[in-house]
């Protein structure tokens, strides 16, 4: 999952730098408020980017971890369920 969320996070990031350069290196020739329009567009991007990084998969099991409070690990694993090893 850690590399599909990389991949993606490198894609959009891709896609921002292309559309600033284009904006400003092509379309900007032919028509400004285009131009700027992407530099918008590119602008929503990165924090997107940074959500879809840094979002948690179905296969990231960070809620199993232990707490350290005995007692409470303990009551967690009764409602989930779950039989302590001991």
């Amino acid at each position: 999952m850690l590399a599909r969320r990389r991949h993606v996070y490198f894609v959009m990031m891709g896609t921002c730098i292309g559309l600033f350069v284009l904006a400003w290196g092509v379309v900007r020739l032919w028509s400004v408020p285009v131009a700027v329009g992407m530099c918008v567009v590119a602008m929503v991007i990165p924090p997107l980017a940074a959500i879809a990084a840094n979002r948690r998969g179905p296969d990231d099991r960070w809620w199993d971890d232990p707490s350290g409070d005995p007692k409470s690990d303990e009551w967690w694993d009764e409602l989930d369920g779950k039989r302590r090893r001991q």
